[in-house]
């Protein structure tokens, strides 16, 4: 007994109290930052990018298809191409993850998630989720793990993963979808009772990754039935998901 509080006083608070105001390291790969007007169209970006996550003309990143590897901004010698550490990435609309030169994280903050009546006054105070990984590396998997640890401690905010869709308020998929989950993951969301949502946690879930030209992959699901919310990263850091997610169920203040 003694030995536990002595340890706890030694410890201190590991949670972080303002989850949505967390300050995040500087090298972590955010939001990109684009300069149009710097770009020679030499083609080096897209020909290191492993996901065809770029465009020229204009110069524009799908962060849906961006693994965050940084090879782009690392061959761009003429300094167009760059990456912020802002985290809160996720939008509700799959265009919107497509950026373009001068778009501020205050900009995308605005623009990125639409919060519906519906969505706040149903899911608010509790929402509960039930993860599927349709075929992922156990990168967002793992992630999403540590969303519900000591340091980040998503329970406090009524998110919660639950281990049966029947309890479950919606899914949270990722992986890039393979034949193997396709039936497994619609099962799964069927027996999620209504009303529910769908949520695409990661590269892989939002456009197949590095594996979009796979012929083992079947996301026919994606087609079927409705995307709420587009989380993207490689994998996706804690404070994205649970800032992604709050920013989804509550009404911006």
């Amino acid at each position: 007994m003694f030995d536990t509080l002595k340890s706890r006083i030694y410890q201190g608070n590991q949670f972080i109290p303002d989850i949505p105001n967390a300050p995040m390291r500087k090298q972590f790969r955010g939001l990109p930052s684009l300069c149009n007007g710097k770009c020679t169209n030499c083609n080096k970006c897209l020909d290191v990018c492993p996901t065809g996550a770029l465009k020229l003309n204009p110069l524009s990143i799908d962060m849906g298809k961006c693994t965050f590897c940084g090879a782009c901004k690392n061959i761009c010698e003429a300094q167009a191409i760059d990456f912020t550490n802002y985290y809160k990435l996720a939008s509700t609309n799959r265009d919107k993850l497509i950026i373009t030169e001068g778009m501020t994280p205050e900009e995308y903050e605005k623009i990125a998630v639409e919060v519906r009546k519906e969505i706040t006054s149903i899911f608010s105070r509790s929402l509960k989720l039930r993860q599927v990984s349709a075929g992922g590396c156990n990168g967002c998997e793992m992630e999403l793990n540590a969303c519900s640890n000591a340091n980040f401690d998503m329970g406090r905010f009524g998110i919660d993963f639950v281990a049966s869709p029947r309890h479950a308020d919606g899914i949270v998929i990722t992986g890039p979808i393979s034949k193997n989950m396709a039936y497994a993951l619609e099962d799964c969301y069927k027996s999620v009772p209504n009303p529910k949502i769908v949520i695409l946690c990661g590269t892989c879930a939002i456009s197949g990754g590095v594996f979009q030209n796979s012929t083992e992959l079947n996301r026919e699901f994606l087609e079927k039935y409705p995307i709420d919310l587009y989380i993207p990263g490689c994998p996706v850091h804690p404070l994205t998901f649970i800032n992604s997610v709050l920013s989804f169920i509550r009404e911006k203040k």
